[in-house]
Formats: structure tokens, sequence, C-alpha cells
């Protein structure tokens, strides 16, 4: 099948700690199809890090839109029924060019990757159509409105509301669409659609993401956090870590270090360097190596949607994860088992520092953690789920026709 595969954002690959759903996705469709992937940066500079998006599907249609020109559609839009996010991920450009390649062969099957760039096709025949949700946003918008103080928390209630008015519009454009976690499929349930719905987790490559965990007693005490760090709930996350928590961590464990991994941290997750013990990296080619590194990884996200990959990927490689509730809601994995989740700055500081210095427990939960991703959340789980969708898009397909033999 001819594939069109549209994302808000350019997928990275998995080790650079990129969003690993779609560019998973993409690279699995792309051994027995022809796949296109059509997406958005921000700066050109971001395009060229994804640059390894092109080994893993036939072509990449991308449009880099600047922040300001994002900002000011956005901004734009706050007066009008459209959402501000998908006026944010609004491109005339990349519009043009998705249209071009659909000009020259029709799509079988458009598959996109969340709801904020499902503009882009609706006049694009095809003939089946799938809109991954992955997390519902409007959901956290409604979140956001609750955290931020005015006039920001008006406008944040003013898009949960359009948004969710937008994602039941859009559900009834496609013919089914998919989530990542039972809760997001309960809230999809909510929106009252006669539209299926397919829940296909989120998964992580264990071969990839190989197990070696940090046995080490006198291993040096550090803590890693591992996100985007330009986007607001990670930024959210490691900014009270750091005030609230990393201070309790210190006192208990005076040498403890806390390395946060990501790229385009904005100034105020640089300026969080000027914190004794506390490092940023920037993008770095490769995640794996800076975090078997780290004895403990930490998710402490109060704004947390669907299935939190970092958490996963920690899990795998034998790195005990410390999480927030929310972050935790959305991973299949039993508290105290397989992670230990902390519900305040105190607990979560108690939950790190005993990770820090035990590690025979530490040991333990990897163990036991990476076991439970092989068994809810490998990849080739997902895949399995994937291929049955894509089973029922081929049946849809109409199949070339057969030349007759001696004809006349």
């Amino acid at each position: 099948m001819r594939i069109l595969f549209v994302c808000h954002r350019v997928p990275y690959p998995p080790n650079r700690g990129g969003k690993i759903r779609p560019f998973n996705m993409i690279s699995h469709l792309n051994k027995r199809h022809e796949v296109t992937v059509a997406s958005l940066a921000h700066t050109e500079e971001e395009l060229r890090e994804a640059g390894d998006l092109n080994r893993h599907c036939h072509e990449v249609i991308a449009e880099v839109v600047p922040s300001t020109a994002r900002w000011l559609r956005a901004v734009q839009a706050l007066a009008m029924r459209r959402p501000s996010s998908a006026a944010y991920f609004w491109s005339p450009r990349l519009l043009q060019r998705i249209r071009a390649a659909a000009s020259q062969a029709p799509f079988d099957l458009i598959w996109v990757h969340c709801a904020f760039v499902a503009e882009y096709v609706l006049s694009l025949p095809a003939a089946h159509r799938v809109l991954d949700y992955g997390d519902l946003d409007s959901g956290k918008w409604l979140d956001y409105s609750q955290m931020r103080s005015f006039p920001m928390s008006m406008g944040y209630a003013l898009e949960h509301r359009k948004l969710r008015q937008w994602e039941r519009i859009l559900a009834g454009q496609f013919d089914e669409c998919t989530v990542t976690s039972s809760s997001e499929l309960e809230y999809f349930d909510e929106l009252g659609v006669d539209v299926p719905c397919t829940l296909i987790p989120n998964g992580v490559n264990s071969s990839f993401f190989e197990f070696q965990p940090n046995k080490a007693s006198d291993a040096r005490p550090l803590i890693a956090f591992l996100g985007r760090m330009d986007y607001f709930p990670n930024i959210d996350a490691v900014t009270r870590f750091v005030s609230e928590v990393f201070p309790l961590v210190r006192a208990e464990v005076p040498n403890a270090e806390l390395r946060i991994i990501g790229s385009n941290p904005t100034r105020a997750v640089k300026d969080l360097t000027c914190v004794s013990g506390v490092s940023v990296t920037g993008f770095v080619p490769d995640v794996r190596p800076l975090m078997r590194e780290a004895v403990v990884a930490v998710a402490p996200l109060r704004i947390a949607r669907g299935t939190q990959n970092k958490i996963l990927e920690c899990m795998a490689m034998g790195v005990p994860v410390v999480s927030s509730p929310q972050a935790a809601k959305g991973v299949q994995a039993i508290p105290g088992q397989h992670l230990l989740v902390g519900s305040n700055p105190r607990s979560f500081a108690e939950h790190a520092v005993r990770l820090l210095r035990d590690p025979i427990f530490r040991t333990s939960m990897a163990e036991d953690a990476r076991a439970q991703v092989e068994r809810v959340h490998s990849w080739r789980n997902c895949t399995d789920t994937l291929d049955g969708l894509i089973a029922r898009a081929e049946a849809k397909t109409p199949q070339p026709a057969t030349a007759s033999v001696g004809g006349r």
C-alpha cells in the first residue's frame, strides 16, 4: 500500500529521546509498504537532527515553521472556532506539498498522528483513514487551565472547549481512531461518536534499549530526567523538581547530581545549571549512554496524558524510576515493584534517596521493571495490534486489475 503518515513534529529516532510511537510506526510500516511522511519542524537544525528518518521511509515532506509564525497564527485563532493548537501547526506550504504528492498517485491509507494536523488530509481521498490521537490533547489543556494563573488559565480553558469539539468533529471524518492507553480510550468514548477506536499502547524495542542495570554499590549518585526540554510539562517538572525535591535529596545525599537530558532546552531550563549538582545536556546524538550512567530516573510530571515513553525506556534499560502519580498512570506497572510513585516532594525525595543508597533494592526493581516491559510494553505487542489494523485497511484497498490471458 501507499501510505501517507502525517505528524505534527518530525519524529526523532528512539536513541535521541524522541517520540517513539510515530517513529517506530513509520519504520515498521515501511517494511511492507511505501510510506511518505509529512511533518513540521521549528528550525532547520531540528530538521537536520531528525535526518535518520529518511532511512526509514520512502519520502519525507517537511516544512520549517518558526515559532514566531506559529504563535502569530495561534493568537489569531483565539477569536475563531478553530483551535489555536491546529493553527499553531498549520503550514500552507506543507498542505500544497501533501496535495502535490497525492496528485501524483492516490494514497491507499492515510494515517494522522495527533489531531492538530488532521486538517491537512480532510480533502484527500483514500481507501482507509486513521486518526491516531495518541493522547486526546483537550484533556491536557484542561489540566493546564487548572495549573496556570489568570489570564493564561482562561486561554487554556477556552482551548480545551474548542479542541474537545474539534476532536469530536474530526473523529467522524475518519474510518477509525486509535489511542495509547485505557484512560484515553475512556476519554474518547465520552465523545459519543460512532467510530471504532483501537487501543495501541506505546511500546519499547527492548533489544534497542538493552538492559544494563547499574549494580555498583559505590555508583555515582546520578539522577536523570529525559525528555524534550521545550515542552511545558517537562519544563514544569524539572523546575519544580530542582526547587522542591532536589534540595531534600541533597540533604541526605550531599553529592547527588541531576542530569537533564533532552533537546531544545529553554532559558528557564538552562538557568537550572546555576544550582549546584545540576547539568543540562541539550541535544545528544544518543541518549542511552548518558541514561545508563544514572542510578535513578525521575518523571515528576504534573501534566501527563497517555503513556510516558521516558518511563518505559528507563525501565527497559534497567534504570529504576521514581514517578509522579500522573506520569505513572499510563504505564502498566505496579508501584513498589516496577517503579516508585511519589505524590509530594517529601515522598518523592525519600524514594529517590532509597534507590541511591540501596543497590540491592534498585537492582531488584530494575529486573522486575525490565520483565514487565517485555511482558506488556514490548514493541512486538504493539505491532501485532497495528498489523491487525493495517490488514483491515488492506481489505478495503482496491487491488490492481489483473491482465487477462490470451486477450483479443
